[in-house]
């Protein structure tokens, strides 16, 4: 089997990125719930990733894997990912861990319906019917009419911030897969953290404060983890398609709901674990056409 093409690796390595990432946004919300001001955690985010990424290539003698063309490309796919990055934080920081990563299960969705307005391929029945089915699972983790307190229902903001997040998360998937074309992965990822951190700068200067040397070490932890997550999310697609990997991505919920129990004494209201099992079913229903798609295809090739 081509070194390219290594399933059981690819499934591995997307396991512990989903790991990695319910860590980082565990590691968000402990730091803001420090005083920690979101463009400030947002900043180390990114400016951290700089000297790491480099550093990786420079060891690895692959620092000619960031030329690009296409700075003014890079650069608003920034735009469009830092407002993404702070619906997705923000809604870390409002919401309880595993509802606003439920949430985020909603980019398949939002990706049916931005794929067909964008190449203007009218998705057929079985995806419509996962939209349906998706959507009424967030209507039904919404709780309407039981308050906005997470003991009855969730905050109104933090619902805006999740659903925004899984919206423009599939919209930078489409900047992405445009970007990956002539880019390699590596130089995506490197030249979204280098205009991000310059885009931040202004925003954390204003909100910047002094921070205790414990949690100087988380932000250097938020930072450290992200470009790992980020790394593993990179490896686990070089040995397989993003159809085959997506479904490790639902552990990610396992995740957060153990640093949520066990970190901050949060679960989500009851009424959560009746949508959420529809939203996982419709993004795995996608996953799945995605992936007997590819096949196909590639038969037919």
């Amino acid at each position: 089997m081509p070194q390219h093409q290594r399933p059981f690796l690819a499934l591995g390595l997307r396991l512990i990125a989903t790991l990695a990432l319910a860590t980082l946004y565990m590691m968000v919300k402990l730091v803001h719930q420090h005083g920690v001001a979101l463009p400030e955690i947002m900043f180390w985010r990114q400016a951290l990733s700089i000297p790491l990424l480099g550093g990786w290539l420079a060891v690895r003698g692959r620092l000619f894997s960031l030329y690009t063309r296409r700075l003014k490309t890079h650069a608003l796919r920034t735009i469009t990912g830092t407002i993404g990055m702070v619906c997705l934080f923000g809604a870390q920081v409002l919401l309880p861990l595993p509802v606003a990563t439920i949430l985020g299960f909603t980019t398949p969705l939002f990706g049916v319906l931005l794929t067909a307005l964008v190449y203007k391929s009218p998705p057929g029945r079985s995806r419509w019917m996962a939209v349906v089915l998706g959507f009424a699972g967030v209507v039904i983790i919404t709780a309407p009419g039981e308050g906005t307190s997470f003991a009855g229902g969730i905050s109104p903001l933090g619902l805006a911030a999740g659903l925004c997040s899984g919206f423009l998360v599939a919209m930078i998937s489409l900047q992405i897969r445009d970007l990956t074309r002539t880019e390699t992965p590596i130089a995506v990822v490197f030249y979204f953290a280098l205009f991000g951190t310059l885009l931040l700068l202004a925003p954390m200067l204003l909100t910047m404060a002094p921070h205790p040397p414990r949690v100087w070490a988380e932000l250097l932890a938020v930072g450290l983890i992200g470009t790992l997550a980020q790394i593993l999310l990179t490896a686990a697609l070089r040995f397989g398609s993003a159809a085959s990997v997506l479904v490790m991505d639902y552990a990610t919920l396992i995740w957060t709901t153990i640093y949520g129990w066990t970190i901050f004494d949060q679960l989500p209201p009851a009424h959560t674990w009746a949508g959420a099992p529809l939203i996982v079913a419709a993004g795995m229903m996608i996953a799945l056409r995605e992936h007997r798609q590819i096949k196909a295809a590639r038969q037919t090739a």
